[in-house]
């Protein structure tokens, strides 16, 4: 699967990287959002390049879907100096009332000089950005308590910049999900894939689904194998990988004629379960002191 040489539509992200230039001088604050089950990977360095220096704010989005031991870990990483890190959901809409404190907190001293300055009743304006389908939108309709943005799950929905008023004090742009034109790193294509990143169709169902396979019973096997009824992973450690997925096929009852295994019906399966929680609360990206282990 060579996610490295895939391109992405390199005129709309060349425009989505000049509108960010541009209008980084008229926000006080970038809002990031990430994919908690990819932390990483979904953390394009394209945007933190393009918008090094301003406060941030980071939230690992999604959060429900997510290792909750994971979570924590992955918030301690991306704390610093100038930045905040956060867990939200627009589901359960965790951390979403601590925004408005985060946002002061990262902007005390400019607010304090708007302050002397008699402009204390001055909004806030921060720029969202994202890389496609972290949930920008849905986000930001949960936050304004209507639908401000257009929502839908499949990535490259919001095509152009929106600015939105909310109800925290502070006024957000909206800008367009950006990919970086190529993945030096083979991994961070395939997990973007798996999370539904990039569309799916672009690579291959049943790759993706073995990938998917490998890194559960490195990182999750107890899931793995009460989801699908495997018993013992020990029986399966000589098992390669595809022959696994073939396994959870044939446990699952996905058989055609002859007895072969509908590989095409096991892919779906596997990758709508994962997405859905309906394996566990996974992240794909697990961080520790010593080293980020994917």
């Amino acid at each position: 699967m060579p996610s490295e040489n895939i391109q992405w539509f390199p005129g709309h992200m060349a425009k989505t990287r000049r509108m960010i230039s541009e209008n980084l001088k008229n926000v006080d604050i970038v809002i990031e959002i990430l994919d908690a089950r990819i932390p990483y990977s979904s953390r394009n360095p394209e945007i933190t390049r393009l918008t090094e220096g301003k406060p941030t704010l980071l939230l690992l989005n999604k959060a429900s879907l997510a290792d909750p031991a994971q979570n924590k870990l992955w918030i301690s990483r991306y704390t610093t100096e100038n930045t905040r890190c956060l867990l939200t959901d627009c589901v359960t809409g965790e951390g979403l009332r601590s925004m408005e404190g985060a946002i002061k907190d990262i902007l005390a001293d400019k607010l304090r000089k708007y302050e002397e300055k008699g402009m204390s009743g001055r909004r806030v304006r921060a720029m969202v950005l994202g890389i496609p389908n972290v949930g920008k939108s849905s986000l930001i309709n949960r936050i304004c308590g209507n639908k401000k943005a257009k929502v839908e799950n499949r990535p490259g929905v919001t095509l152009d910049k929106q600015w939105v008023t909310t109800g925290i004090g502070v006024d957000l742009l909206d800008m367009p999900g950006i990919l970086w034109p190529k993945f030096e790193e083979r991994r961070v294509g395939e997990n973007l894939a798996l999370t539904g990143a990039i569309r799916d169709g672009v690579l291959d169902t049943e790759a993706l689904a073995v990938i998917l396979c490998k890194r559960l019973r490195i990182l999750y096997p107890d899931m793995l194998s009460t989801r699908y009824k495997l018993g013992d992973m020990a029986q399966y450690e000589e098992l390669s990988d595809y022959d696994l997925f073939l396994t959870i096929g044939k446990k699952r009852g996905f058989l055609i004629s002859g007895g072969e295994i509908n590989t095409e019906r096991t892919s779906l399966m596997l990758l709508d379960e994962f997405r859905n929680t309906k394996i566990g609360r996974i992240t794909l990206e697990r961080y520790s002191k010593e080293e980020l282990h994917a």
